[in-house]
């Protein structure tokens, strides 16, 4: 069963996001060289910094195209979904053929205006599901976008977006077993799937985008799901928040206009047109900054009570990760992990 056509997704969302701003052959090989040297860069900024320590020539780092990041992102939409097709195809049994190359394009021109949307933003990217240990994605062309919108140094900017980005690669790396959490995640989202919830939590979703009151999350609607969710959220948080810390607690000391960079990035996500922020808000990227401000004032409070060492308990297992509610309560994850 094909629930979506993958392929005819990257084809519609290649179209949607663009080439990206026009550089000559030469500017596009000094972007790469350059990328591919603040990653290499920042990994022992990271490592000082967060102590934490991902072995060598694993999940190996590469630069993309809007293309690129396009076609790794549904690879990994696949992985993801495959335990809920086969658990819909178990249940309700495989369609017909033509329904399913109806059904699966339809599918795949909505995923692929979705990716195109957000292949034109997307600045970097770590893939957890990519085998063996994962890889990061650098997507040059957006990159340099945004650097120029900022009237930003490149090298400064460039070398920011990689401590952060290469935060997220040490994060999996240094705690193998943080990629195979968040998928047994989705694999238990695919155990409370009733072919004709999903359904009726399609259309409840569609109607409250229709009505601007509601986002994607919304498709996520049972009691079960809606604990899954919760804790996802509170992992992807504390993904974001510590690699927001890190960037910002090491960036004086390398970056040396860093603070402007900062200023300006902040007021840009303020700036976006409405129709930006519409599309935002309906794939649920408000939420997303919520995890980066979040997780953030999460890290910081718990590594000023109890510094850096012991805060590193939080990459212990399952376990010892925040919940949802205690990413906004760090006191609470203090005095039950600690």
């Amino acid at each position: 069963m094909n629930l979506v056509d993958w392929d005819f997704a990257v084809t519609v969302g290649s179209r949607v996001a663009g080439p990206g701003p026009e550089v000559s052959a030469e500017e596009a090989a000094a972007a790469v060289l350059e990328l591919r040297e603040g990653a290499a860069r920042s990994t022992p900024l990271v490592r000082e910094f967060t102590g934490l320590h991902a072995a060598a020539a694993t999940a190996p780092v590469l630069v993309v195209d809007r293309a690129g990041w396009l076609r790794a992102n549904a690879d990994g939409f696949a992985t993801i979904l495959a335990p809920i097709v086969d658990k819909l195809t178990e249940k309700k049994g495989p369609p017909s053929a033509i329904a399913e190359a109806i059904g699966s394009r339809v599918t795949g021109a909505e995923v692929g205006l979705m990716l195109g949307f957000l292949g034109s933003k997307v600045l970097g990217q770590f893939d957890p599901f990519f085998a063996p240990h994962g890889r990061l994605l650098l997507v040059a062309p957006n990159i340099v976008h945004i650097e120029r919108e900022l009237s930003a140094d490149p090298t400064d900017f460039r070398l920011w977006v990689c401590l952060h980005e290469e935060t997220h690669r040490v994060q999996f790396t240094a705690n193998p077993w943080l990629g195979d959490h968040l998928l047994a995640q989705m694999h238990a989202v695919a155990d409370t799937i009733e072919p004709s919830a999903l359904l009726e939590g399609l259309r409840r979703g569609a109607e409250s985008i229709r009505s601007g009151n509601g986002s994607v999350l919304d498709l996520v609607s049972s009691p079960e799901q809606k604990e899954i969710l919760d804790r996802v959220t509170g992992v992807m948080s504390l993904l974001e928040g510590h690699a927001d810390v890190v960037m910002d607690g090491v960036g004086p000391s390398v970056i040396p206009s860093v603070a402007e960079i900062r200023t300006k990035f902040n007021q840009r996500r303020k700036g976006a047109g409405s129709l930006d922020k519409l599309l935002r808000r309906l794939l649920g990227l408000d939420a997303k900054m919520a995890q980066y401000r979040d997780g953030a004032v999460f890290v910081r409070h718990v590594v000023d009570k109890v510094g850096m060492e012991q805060f590193n308990a939080v990459w212990t297992g399952p376990e010892t990760l925040p919940s949802k509610a205690e990413i906004t309560d760090p006191d609470a994850w203090v005095a039950r992990v600690l």
